[in-house]
Order: C-alpha cells, then structure tokens, then sequence
C-alpha cells in the first residue's frame, strides 16, 4: 500500500491504458478520481471495480482539451479533497492519416487533447499538488519511431516528452516530479483490429518479449513513478515496450 493516503486524477480512465492505471493507483492504496469524457458506463464500470477490490475511487466528467472543464475537474477535486499528490495525463486521441490526406481539424483534434490538455491538466494540478507531487505523462514508442500516417500523433507525443523534461525542470524546485510512460504496441479498446493480421504478426516478431503489452503490464511503472520509491527521478521519459527499439517491422 505504498501510495495509501494519496490522491490521484487519471484522465482518459475509463479503459485501456488509464483503466488499468486507474486500477493499479487504488490497489496500491491510493483514492483515484476517474476522468472520462463520454465514456459514463465505462468510468462508473472501473469505479465499481475499484470500489469492489476495497478501494476508494469516483468518476469526473470532463474534456480535457477544454479549458473550462479541466478547470470545473480541479476546482472539484479541491471542494472534496483539498489536495492532490498524483496526475497522470492520460486521455488522448489518435488519427492515422496519410499526408496527402491531412486535415487541418485533425491536426488540432489531437494537438488540443495530447498536447494541449496535459497542460491545461498541469496547470491545474500544480495549484493543488503536494511538495512530493508525481506527474506521469503518458506517451509512446511513435514519439521517437513514429509509424507510416502517424505524423500529426506522433508529433504530439514527442511533444509531450519534451513538456515532460520541461515541467520537470519548471517544478523540481517545488519539489514535484514529472516524467513519462512511453508504451509499445499494446491491447486497448482503441488500438482493437489495428494489430491484425500480418502487420500483427510483424509488430510481434520485432517484439524481443514476442507478445503485445497489456495495460497490466504499462500500470505498475506508473505506481512506481506516482511512490516514494521514485523520488530521485524526474524529467525522464521510460519506455514500457517489450524491448521494441524501432516501430518493430
């Protein structure tokens, strides 16, 4: 129960990576507010788990890529807590688009939510954060091996480790540390039907652990950065990837 007494906002938690974050936060003792954008069943679903499990847990509407709803999620989080030790910036959209056929509402679609709203989030948090605070920011292997039509969303996610590094230098005075989660190709909701097949098979085959990830396998990183057993590190941007070097076909 290293995180118990904390509280922890995981955006973007109602499935996938953020579920299973969201989960691992409260099993480990801390109380996690849900956030979700429209995804009401699905939030209510992982409350219900967590709360099933023992844990303390509520879900928060909110769209993160806008300015007043982030700022009507914090002020929430305040009225009921008080405080915050944990963010992890989580919600995200992604858009595969070739680039002749780019589109400018695409471009901001996901620049507003990846990028844009992990600021938003930060800017928030930090008027609540503790002195031993603990931002996670979660990216991806496209940051630094982007796929074919990933441009735009992986622009965004080397966007989000260079604000990481940022904010950690901003912050670390302050005593609050920010990092990053980089996942490899990993089974959610969103990635659904995008591994089949023979490009599968190849995203497999350059996977030195020979299986895709979990959001099991990406939550205990974000437990450990969220602890006190992470409190000498900061401004780093980890990859959680099966040892995948490269898009891994």
């Amino acid at each position: 129960m290293k995180l118990e007494g904390k509280i922890a906002v995981v955006t973007g938690a109602s499935k996938g990576i953020g579920a299973g974050i969201a989960k691992a936060l409260a099993a480990a003792g801390a109380t996690v507010i849900i956030n979700y954008s429209s995804s009401k069943d699905d939030a209510d679903s992982v409350v219900a788990h967590i709360q099933a499990q023992g844990g303390s847990a509520t879900a928060i509407q909110a769209d993160m890529s806008n300015g007043t709803d982030v700022q009507r999620l914090f002020a929430t989080v305040a009225a009921d807590y008080g405080t915050l030790d944990i963010l992890v910036n989580n919600a995200g959209v992604a858009v595969f688009q070739m680039i002749e056929d780019l589109t400018e509402e695409a471009f901001h679609k996901q620049f507003n939510l990846n990028v844009l709203g992990y600021l938003l989030a930060a800017r928030e948090a930090v008027k609540l954060l503790s002195s031993s605070g603990s931002i996670i920011n979660i990216s991806s292997i496209l940051s630094t091996d982007p796929y074919l039509a990933s441009s735009v969303y992986s622009a965004t996610k080397g966007a989000v480790d260079t604000l990481t590094f940022a904010l950690a230098r901003e912050l670390g005075p302050r005593g609050i540390r920010v990092n990053s989660i980089l996942p490899g190709h990993t089974n959610t909701p969103a990635t659904d039907g995008n591994f089949a097949g023979e490009f599968g098979e190849q995203l497999i085959a350059g996977t030195p652990l020979r299986r895709f990830g979990e959001p099991e396998d990406i939550a205990p990183l974000a437990v450990f950065l969220a602890s006190e057993d992470a409190h000498w590190v900061t401004g780093e941007s980890i990859r959680a990837s099966g040892g995948v070097r490269g898009v891994g076909y």
